[in-house]
């Protein structure tokens, strides 16, 4: 089966500049490298094509192969949910223009967008609350 020697080529979650995996709170796996994401869709789209591995896994023989959806397949493979290699293969179609939706860099834009209003509305807030203070103070002077 072709799909064990595909698995080997792709690399394992990136690492960040210390050597340690990346964590994010709430999340149960580091992030995956672009690379390996990139591969994992190559592959499914190849699976799905008919052009990687037809045997199955040696148990079930051909006809087993037929009945095995290529995400869960390759997901299954690679060591990767069936949600997430489904959400990459999504995104990945969104990105091509083959599917509507935000692609990456306009999810990127709108992500960025969203932490810059938060910060102004968080600096709006702390220059009302500094003319209140400083406005209480002048009264009390004169």
């Amino acid at each position: 089966m072709a799909l064990p020697a595909a698995r080997a080529t792709m690399s394992a979650p990136a690492a960040s500049t210390n050597g340690s995996t990346k964590r994010h709170a709430g999340r149960t796996r580091p992030r995956y490298a672009p690379e390996f994401k990139t591969e994992a869709i190559a592959l499914v789209r190849r699976v799905a094509a008919g052009g990687a591995g037809g045997g199955g896994s040696g148990s079930g023989g051909a006809s087993d192969a037929g009945r095995t959806a290529p995400l869960t397949r390759v997901a299954h493979d690679l060591g990767v949910s069936v949600e997430t290699l489904r959400a990459w293969v999504k995104q990945d179609d969104v990105d091509g223009g083959r599917r509507d939706g935000l692609t990456t860099e306009e999810r990127e834009e709108l992500r960025q967008l969203r932490r810059e209003n938060r910060l102004l509305k968080m600096e709006r807030d702390v220059l009302k609350k500094a003319a209140v203070f400083f406005a209480k103070e002048g009264d009390t002077i004169r």
